[in-house]
């Protein structure tokens, strides 16, 4: 291998604190120069462009189980379609559909609907309005509560379980923040575990909650739809939460786009997807190659650390027009926010049902919705990407 190159001075490593408040520039620069990089800081190689990113999610020989391995947390993740590969992967994918597909995202769109009136509801009368805490978080509470079939007693405990949980989504947590994940994973496990056979047993005599037919079904192990359920509340509740602010602080200065929003439904479920592709708030997925992997802009050898950064992907002039702009109708718009192939993400149409009808309600609701005080600011945190201190007004 030649000598790796290196970022200019100018431009903040997209891993280093500053870099992290701004990614973009320091992406560019490595889709132009050096899209498949040996980065000498974390010992990983990290694609950037469209291509390389998808062929990444989609080829087996880089492998979605060891690339969890290779986090710099020394702890296991549960079971589950995240942590494995096929033929593994499909066996507790097809269950997990029980819990995020399509046909169960159905089932529960007038109960999401209900959630979503109250979050908007709440708002009214409200001078000051925190994007993530007043709208995100609620928000997601209510959805992966109607999700889980919880009743008004349990949210409570619930949302606290979720914010503590989230630290599960960041792979380089220092050693005080993984360990207070390890404990609220134990929680959130034990917590799940002691409503799963009511939640079935509702199943059986009345139709029950999507967790319910998870958990009614015979194909997993207890272990395995343990994981799975806890899974979906770890990728699920936090980056539905950021996901509210991200968009508003594009949407908002953005008055054509935003109007589009509120007047169509289908410009609203358009918009989630390509709000994804701006801001996805898982910005990289990890995998490890099986073998020697040729790329267009070099090789990749056996057993290598990778890096897929959706997040430069997603902003690749190569497949995306005007790529670092906002485009509400955007068609096609192929972007890795939800990664692809096998690894798909299962909760894609919860994200994008909810985030749709929670945007285009808000701007119908609330119209004269705008940024109050201080233009908000990125959190130096790599997962989820997200938004710090975004107020607003109506």
């Amino acid at each position: 291998m030649t000598a790796p190159r290196t970022l200019p001075a100018h431009l903040a490593h997209p891993f280093s604190p500053r870099g992290r408040l701004d990614p973009y520039p320091a992406y560019r620069w490595l889709r132009e120069h050096d899209p498949v990089h040996f980065d000498v800081t974390s010992r990983m190689w990290l694609l950037t462009t469209h291509a390389d990113c998808a062929l990444a999610l989609r080829d087996p020989r880089f492998s979605a189980a060891l690339g969890q391995r290779e986090r710099v947390r020394d702890d296991e993740l549960p079971p589950s379609m995240l942590t494995t590969d096929p033929p593994e992967h499909q066996r507790l994918r097809s269950p997990g559909a029980l819990l995020m597909g399509p046909a169960a995202i159905r089932g529960i769109s007038g109960g999401i609907a209900a959630e979503i009136e109250h979050v908007l509801d709440a708002l009214a009368g409200r001078e000051r309005i925190e994007a993530t805490a007043d709208i995100g978080e609620p928000l997601a509470t209510g959805v992966l509560a109607e999700l889980f079939g919880l009743p008004a007693a349990d949210r409570a405990a619930f949302a606290e379980l979720s914010a503590r949980v989230s630290v599960n989504l960041d792979p380089l947590a220092g050693p005080q923040a993984a360990a207070a994940g390890r404990a609220a994973m134990g929680e959130l496990t034990r917590f799940l575990g002691d409503r799963a056979d009511a939640a079935a047993e509702a199943v059986r005599t009345a139709g029950g909650s999507p967790f319910g037919r998870l958990a009614a079904d015979e194909r997993l192990t207890r272990a395995e739809m343990l994981g799975i359920a806890a899974l979906t509340v770890v990728g699920g509740w936090k980056p539905l939460a950021e996901m509210v602010g991200n968009a508003l602080h594009w949407l908002l200065p953005r008055k054509d786009a935003a109007e589009q929003v509120r007047e169509s439904p289908e410009a609203a479920m358009s918009a989630v997807d390509e709000l994804l592709r701006l801001e996805s708030p898982i910005p990289f997925t990890a995998r490890v190659t099986t073998e020697e992997v040729r790329l267009d802009g070099g090789v990749i050898p056996a057993g290598a650390r990778v890096l897929a950064l959706v997040g430069a992907a997603n902003r690749d002039p190569a497949v995306f027009a005007g790529p670092d702009e906002l485009m509400v109708l955007r068609s096609p718009n192929p972007h890795l926010a939800f990664g692809a192939g096998t690894h798909l993400c299962l909760g894609a149409p919860l994200v994008r049902h909810a985030g749709a009808v929670l945007l285009g309600g808000l701007l119908s609701r609330y119209p004269e919705l705008r940024p109050d005080g201080d233009p908000p600011v990125w959190a130096p945190s790599m997962v989820p990407r997200r938004l710090t201190g975004f107020t607003l007004t109506t």
